[in-house]
């Protein structure tokens, strides 16, 4: 067996505010979702490596947002932790068509 691919349209992009993040549930997951002032979009696990702190209520910088418990550093487009922390968490596919927001989930089938 393997696996497909399942796209989900999760917001109007329209609705996300810049540099803030938004938590999105997908098929029982909780998902951070960022739209960069540069208009990148990302999409990640909505719990830090660490502790679980809720990355979608940290700080953004640059391409990284900062875990609101203990401050951690996690890259949104790769999802790993910034040393001297080690860790990491998944990262979803994102794709933007016609102001909406669609995350790619991988599914087994």
């Amino acid at each position: 067996m393997g696996k497909t691919t399942l796209r989900v349209c999760v917001v109007k992009l329209s609705e996300l505010p810049v540099n803030i993040g938004k938590t999105v549930l997908v098929g029982g997951k909780s998902i951070a979702l960022f739209i960069l002032s540069n208009g990148s979009v990302y999409a990640l696990e909505n719990h830090c490596p660490h502790r679980g702190g809720v990355l979608a209520e940290g700080m953004v910088s640059g391409e990284y947002v900062f875990c609101p418990m203990h401050n951690w550093k996690i890259g949104m487009a790769d999802g790993l932790a910034q040393e001297p922390d080690e860790g990491c968490v998944r990262t979803f596919p994102v794709e933007v068509q016609d102001d909406r927001v669609y995350i790619n989930l991988e599914n087994p089938d």
